[in-house]
């Protein structure tokens, strides 16, 4: 019995599935450069948004994105805010006197609730 072999499908070699019928979603090619003139494409969907630089896995250099006549596109960079810190979002709403009005009176209010004159005395 050991000396036959399977007959059949090579398990785990082939798949069953086929693309008969299957559709694909539509796509486009984006060529990019890298500084040292190097050009590879990339397949982005066609409704993606396609990135200003892209970094092939080959070399590991950043490549600018290629229009369709071979020169650099130039992307309008929109002017990014500067995050706001806690305390800048507090100022916007309450002066300075007014923090330091708060804190004596949430000072009096722990050190009554402690019974103490001073915190950590």
């Amino acid at each position: 019995m050991a000396d036959r072999s399977l007959r059949g499908m090579r398990l785990g070699t082939q798949s069953l599935q086929s693309e008969e019928g299957v559709e694909f979603s539509p796509r486009k090619k984006s060529t990019y450069r890298t500084a040292d003139g190097t050009t590879f494409e990339v397949v982005f969907a066609a409704d993606a948004e396609v990135p200003g630089t892209w970094e092939p896995p080959k070399s590991g250099q950043e490549g600018v994105l290629l229009d369709f006549e071979g020169k650099p596109v130039v992307s309008e960079q929109v002017e990014a805010k500067v995050p706001r810190s806690h305390w800048d979002m507090l100022l916007e709403r309450r002066t300075r006197a007014e923090l330091e009005e708060l804190l004596q009176e949430r000072l009096e209010f722990l050190r009554a609730r402690r019974g103490q004159q001073k915190i950590g005395a």
